[in-house]
């Protein structure tokens, strides 16, 4: 166990494991999704920027709880974020479904499963 500093108020804490936050920051951020979640339930069609103004929250933090995987948009949502492998608009996750398909088929390959 470390002692260190929160990354947003700067308060001294034990940490384990997670984000690098005190206990009520981190409470704070978890408080921010459930309000950021039940949103955009409420508003499926709302752009990023929207988004962002109305739950006085970062755009980067939005797009950090869809990479992993917390908060998914609609097929119809104009909110979507660039796939890490080919750069193509996603809605959830860090990867569109070929890409994930490719790196499923390399690490099968690449562990022998895949034999001819």
């Amino acid at each position: 166990m470390d002692m260190i500093a929160c990354a947003k108020c700067g308060k001294l804490f034990n940490y384990l494991t997670g984000p690098r936050l005190c206990p009520v920051c981190n409470k704070a951020l978890e408080d921010k999704f459930t309000e950021v979640k039940a949103y955009v339930r409420e508003h499926p069609s709302i752009d990023m920027r929207t988004l962002a103004k109305e739950c006085e929250v970062s755009p980067k933090q939005i797009q950090r709880w869809v990479r992993e995987d917390r908060l998914q948009f609609s097929a119809d949502s104009p909110i979507g974020i660039p796939c890490e492998g080919c750069g193509k608009t996603i809605k959830s996750g860090r990867f569109c479904e070929s890409c994930k398909n490719g790196l499923t088929r390399d690490l099968e390959n690449a562990a022998g499963l895949n034999k001819p």
